[in-house]
């Protein structure tokens, strides 16, 4: 089958562009896959994260061959990405979406394919970002009218879609582990020396990667100092809020010794000492679709405690990868996590992981987007 695949790729930085290039090298184990990608991404005003390259090494960065043609307030690039598309002729265009800021050019996209006689399939990681309102799913029903086929990351989004689509094909996905990045098999008390936690015998919770406020981070910050369990937490991810302000709540609840910050991003050769020095992987979301950390954790066999939002109850269900509490509840989740050290859960849990992964997997995610393109063309899925 041939396709085009649209989306980030290294050198740009976080879970999205990590995604779409494991998605693409997936792919072409056993398809003609070509890659449209972005010579620049978003404009500074518009993000207030860093917009510089991913400093991972050569060695650690995920890469694979494409065409970097995209610049979204360029025009011209876009005609350029329609030109690529009509001269392939792809059987299907795999469009992703997380955000309506890329709507006019998806649409564009999506008519070039169509005129070119491929059909259009959208992988939608959320139809309504973080801290946006439901204005932001009318906005996305509307733009993706171009669409043939939909495969969603959650249950609600795919319900969503069902209704909203009628008469395409729309499928119930999942978020896939992210299993390519390296294990060295570093030790726990290796981790814990390498990352300024020699002297720390006792229990580590992690929270991992961007602070937004989404995320909840102050939630667990009042969870710690509610917590019987004496644990140490370990942040570590750039921050996109004023650090200070949490440096203020955590010496105002007197846990200034028992939480360390690595405010900086963190590289993919970085990223195992986290999980290894770590007991917990700690997910308290304010609300979202799902988590690329928690499928890090799934990855590196760490258990993991989150709000039960969006898809991360399908994904950690209770017992089986970790605990779920309700959102914003900070008493919920220092019971939890005192549960879950006082009772010695982790190994349980770990146990468990194998089968997630199995279930998790992207060649299932890969099996599922060959059984949309073939019943796209009238096939019978494989």
């Amino acid at each position: 089958m041939k396709l085009v695949v649209v989306g980030p790729t290294w050198p740009f930085r976080g879970g999205l562009a990590h995604y779409t290039t494991t998605l693409v090298s997936e792919l072409r184990r056993t398809h003609d896959v070509r890659l449209i990608t972005f010579i620049k991404q978003y404009p500074q005003w518009l993000f207030p994260g860093n917009v510089s390259p991913d400093p991972s090494s050569a060695e650690s960065a995920l890469q694979v061959d494409c065409d970097r043609t995209l610049i979204p307030w360029s025009p011209l690039t876009w005609l350029n990405a329609a030109k690529i598309i009509h001269e392939t002729k792809p059987d299907a265009l795999i469009l992703q979406w997380w955000t309506p800021f890329w709507a006019p050019i998806w649409r564009m996209l999506g008519a070039a394919a169509h005129r070119s006689g491929a059909k259009v399939v959208y992988i939608c990681h959320q139809f309504i970002e973080p801290d946006a309102g439901l204005g932001e799913w009318l906005v996305a029903r509307e733009s993706l009218k171009g669409g043939d086929a939909f495969i969603t990351h959650t249950e609600e989004e795919f319900v969503m879609a069902k209704r909203a689509f009628i008469g395409r094909v729309v499928k119930s996905g999942f978020l896939p582990i992210y299993d390519s990045f390296h294990k060295t098999g570093i030790t726990r008390a290796q981790a814990r020396q390498q990352l300024g936690l020699a002297d720390e015998a006792g229990p580590v919770i992690l929270f991992f990667g961007f602070v937004r406020r989404y995320k909840g981070l102050r939630f667990l910050l009042e969870a710690m100092a509610q917590m019987q369990v004496s644990a140490k937490l370990l942040i570590a991810g750039e921050f996109w809020e004023e650090e200070s302000d949490y440096r203020a709540m955590i010496e105002r609840l007197g846990l200034q010794d028992r939480v360390l910050i690595h405010n900086r991003y963190v590289t993919n050769e970085e990223i195992e000492p986290y999980f290894a020095a770590a007991d917990i992987l700690a997910l308290p979301y304010i609300n979202g679709s799902q988590s690329a950390i928690n499928m890090l954790g799934l990855h590196y066999g760490l258990p993991v405690v989150a709000s039960d939002v969006g898809g991360l109850a399908e994904t950690v269900m209770t017992g089986e990868m970790g605990l779920l509490v309700p959102p914003s509840n900070s008493a919920a989740l220092a019971h939890a996590l005192d549960s879950y050290f006082q009772n010695n859960l982790g190994d349980g849990f770990r146990r468990s992981m194998s089968a997630r992964r199995e279930q998790l997997s992207w060649s299932r995610l890969i099996k599922l987007i060959e059984d949309v393109c073939a019943e796209l063309k009238g096939a019978s899925p494989t």
